[in-house]
């Protein structure tokens, strides 16, 4: 017997052994890769992920490492991934709408709506990719196009609270005050405590001259985090725009206590400081900023210089 199967078996046997091996080792490389992944210990997760997609590439494994290459910083691999994966299926519309997501973060705004708009040639009415493609059109600074493209998103959700958020943003770049207040409203109404929700509202009610209602705004939102450096910027340019130098000194430094490393509000700071006509804790407050971030050293000189020149100037 051991001859002819040796003769007429042995070959299927083998492979019949190497392939269930094969599938075996895929298998404990794609788990302990998620387990890894899960306990943050990203470059062992990635090197699992690559070793298993070497043996099969299979759909979920490669998605997984997309994931693990963006949490790693690693956008460049996770786009080469993700393109693989398109090529290889090109009717999955959660692969390209994570390509899109990954172009966003490399600010490639044209290959972001391009992989959007092959998902909605797929998926008509799947309201992320409708999204997603009025996010890439604000981007492009088609505001008109994103308005949209955004709006055919509210009609299929009309509890799509991101698609609500970002038409308010491109209405309000646009200085359409009303309409931007009334889907900020929409978003309230459905979460009270929509940070960037509130910070917008404010600055359109800092705009329209609603002072106390703009400070209500930011106050609810260092109320609900402390920790969002906004809320005390916004709050602080619209105490320096009624001349409440003090108000918005005090303001920054309640912010720098909580974030003291935080190079924008001693840059806010000194402004303040510069408009109060306290030219040496400007300059203090000025180095201490550039310390923190000398990148924008440049940027910074030439800002206070803006400020001493007109007594005046916002910095975003």
């Amino acid at each position: 017997m051991g001859l002819f199967t040796s003769l007429f078996g042995g070959n299927k046997s083998n492979e019949c052994q190497e392939d269930k091996q094969k599938k075996k080792n895929f298998e404990i490389l794609k788990y302990d890769g998620i387990r890894a992944r899960n306990m943050r210990q990203l470059p062992y997760a990635i090197k699992c992920f690559e070793e298993a997609i070497a043996l099969n590439e299979e759909t979920e494994t490669m998605q997984l490492l997309a994931t693990t290459y963006i949490q790693a910083d690693r956008t460049e691999d996770a786009r080469n991934i993700l393109n693989r994966l398109c090529e290889k299926e090109p009717e999955n519309v959660n692969a390209l709408l994570s390509l899109a997501n990954v172009c966003h973060m490399q600010q490639d705004y044209d290959s972001m709506a391009s992989a959007c708009e092959k998902a909605i040639q797929i998926a008509p009415e799947n309201t992320t990719a409708l999204y997603l493609v009025g996010k890439a059109e604000h981007s492009r600074h088609n505001d008109l196009q994103a308005i949209v493209m955004l709006t055919k998103a509210i009609t299929q959700n009309e509890t799509f609270t991101e698609a609500y958020l970002l038409r308010a943003e491109v209405l309000w770049s646009m200085r359409q005050a009303k309409d931007a207040l009334e889907d900020i409203e929409k978003v309230l109404s459905l979460d009270a405590n929509e940070e960037k929700a509130l910070l917008i509202k404010g600055e359109i009610e800092a705009a329209l001259g609603h002072t106390e209602q703009a400070f209500e705004c930011f106050n609810q939102v260092a109320e609900l985090n402390p920790f969002n450096e906004n809320s005390y910027l916004l709050k602080g340019t619209l105490q320096i725009e009624l001349k409440n130098f003090d108000q918005a000194i005090e303001t920054y430094e309640e912010a720098i206590e909580l974030m003291p490393d935080n190079a924008k509000l001693y840059q806010e700071r000194g402004r303040a400081r510069l408009l109060k006509g306290d030219k040496e804790g400007s300059m203090a407050d000025l180095k201490k900023a550039i310390e923190l971030n000398p990148e924008n050293e440049n940027q910074i000189n030439g800002h206070f210089k803006n400020f001493e020149d007109t007594g005046k100037g916002i910095l975003w």
